[in-house]
């Protein structure tokens, strides 16, 4: 047997127990400390190139917590994969196309005095574009007159043949991705790509089009429609009856766009709500009829919803918890526990920004990707036990520990073997060495949760361990040992937390 495994037992019918030995544990320690920033890294990836494309807002409309967990999912997966040696393209997806435009510019037509100017902030004016959708929205679906006048404005927009619906409609794009970038530097999301929705709107309808005259599509009432029900799905239209592409077109379009961009890739993500489901069987499996090699990279991960305890929202109705919104008030939780700190308020203030982005991470993360989430704001930024503030704590605990030992000048070191190394090896040590297959596995199937839960494991081994030991002490032989578990934590915890999406502070 190899020198790791001190023994190896039957443990009834179809069980065999493998008994690691106590020198594992310190020679596990040497490794890890040479691999230090690299440790959970692997090659299962390498060479290949990976499309994720996520959180996909439409301009003119808020962007809401919905959009924030996206990002969430969506960011942690890209991380996952880089971990396992792939290079990684992020691809953002906006709407800036269609009825939902429309609606919106109609609304501001019939307000324009109102429309802020550009010097006021970028929240008032997307908020602003949020009460348009709303009135327009209401106006569409109750009086007959609004609808035409809709319709007629979403063809202008869609043919760009009037200077002033245009200028609006520009002015507005601007404005909502301002807005949407203010949000990515916040939460640590970097684009590879950003591909609009109306940069592929008129290529998804000649995709329609073509495939039309060879079967794949039919005609019906005007439209252009898929048969779904033929393949035991729905059907769904790609081009309406007034011969503008929906969005199943301009999906196809993006589609094919990505692989144009990147013909290397050896898969292409797609992250949305579950809502979408249903929608995307279909389009995948279109996807697989005109354009197998497509087709079968792409991979649809669908999450669930995110609900305050207020309940479901809706930009239509204007009942919308905005992303800014969100992470404004739990920042304003964080301001509070962090009062009695002596520290000044700018530190304060960054620090309360870094633990809000971290709790409302957690809170998403900490769960299979497909389950719904009431977000619970007082548990979401506990110091203690199951949050993304817990995590920051401990790294931040084991962080001083380090400082103190430099001053005392105790070295982390893993020790010889059989030589200054604890008898029985604790909890901390049977749990460091297990992160590599945590994040091979978090990657294969998709699952953050799985680093959330192996994050929040370790740091209650660590806490147990600090609160049990003293770990710096120049006249313990086993100190260095000890301060060696402590850096390895921290290690683990800061390339964990990365994976999360979460920043680190270095004091709280």
């Amino acid at each position: 047997k190899p020198d790791e495994i001190e023994k190896v037992e039957i443990a009834g019918p179809g069980f065999i127990n493998f008994y690691l030995a106590p020198a594992f544990f310190p020679e596990s320690v040497a490794e890890i400390l040479r691999k230090a920033q690299d440790f959970g890294k692997n090659l299962t990836l390498k060479g290949k190139r990976v499309i994720v494309e996520y959180t996909d807002p439409n301009v003119f409309k808020p962007f809401h917590i919905g959009h924030l967990m996206a990002n969430a999912i969506g960011e942690s997966l890209s991380r996952l994969i880089e971990f396992e040696g792939a290079s990684v393209v992020r691809i953002c997806y906006p709407s800036d196309i269609g009825l939902h435009i429309a609606k919106s510019v109609w609304a501001i037509l019939k307000c324009e005095p109102e429309m802020p100017k550009e010097s006021e902030p970028v929240i008032a004016r997307t908020a602003f574009l949020g009460r348009a959708y709303a009135d327009g929205t209401a106006a569409y679906e109750n009086n007959p007159v609004s609808k035409d006048e809709i319709d007629v404005i979403n063809q202008k927009l869609f043919e760009k043949s009037d200077p002033k619906i245009n200028d609006i409609y520009e002015k507005g794009r601007r404005w909502s991705m301002e807005h949407f970038e203010r949000i990515y530097k916040r939460v640590g999301t970097v684009f590879d790509q950003t591909i609009f929705e109306s940069e592929v709107a008129l290529a998804g309808k000649k995709i329609v089009q073509e495939f039309l005259a060879r079967g794949i599509f039919t005609r019906s009432e005007g439209a252009v429609i898929f048969q779904g029900e033929l393949h035991g799905l729905h059907a769904r239209v790609f081009i309406n009856a007034k011969g503008l592409p929906t969005y199943e077109a301009k999906e196809l379009g993006l589609n094919f766009k990505k692989f144009e961009l990147f013909p290397d890739a050896a898969q292409s993500i797609i992250v949305t709500a579950n809502e979408q489901n249903d929608y995307f069987k279909v389009l995948r499996l279109v996807l697989e009829l005109i354009r197998p090699d497509i087709g079968e990279k792409t991979k649809h991960v669908s999450h669930g919803m995110l609900r305050l305890p207020s309940g479901k929202m809706s930009s239509r109705t204007g009942k919308v918890i905005t992303a800014e919104a969100l992470l404004a008030d739990v920042e304003e939780m964080a301001l509070r526990k962090l009062a009695d700190r002596e520290l000044d308020q700018r530190e304060k203030n960054k620090i309360a920004e870094v633990v809000a982005v971290a709790a409302i991470k957690y809170s998403i993360l900490r769960q299979a990707i497909g389950s719904d989430i009431i977000f619970d704001f007082d548990k979401s930024i506990s110091f203690e036990g199951d949050s993304g503030p817990y995590l920051l704590y401990s790294y931040v605990r084991a962080k001083s520990v380090l400082e103190k030992a430099v001053r005392d000048g105790v070295k982390a070191a893993a020790p010889r073997r059989n030589a200054g190394v604890p008898p029985e090896p604790a909890l901390l040590e049977r749990l460091l060495y297990r992160f590599p297959e945590v994040v091979e596995r978090a990657a294969r199937e998709y699952a953050p949760h799985l680093i959330a839960a192996y994050l929040i494991e370790v740091s209650g081994a660590f806490n147990s361990f600090y609160a049990e030991r003293q770990i710096v002490n120049a006249a313990d032989p086993l100190s260095p040992y000890k301060v060696a578990l402590t850096k390895i934590f921290s290690l683990i915890m800061k390339n964990g937390l990365w994976l999360l999406g979460i920043s680190v502070p270095e004091h709280m």
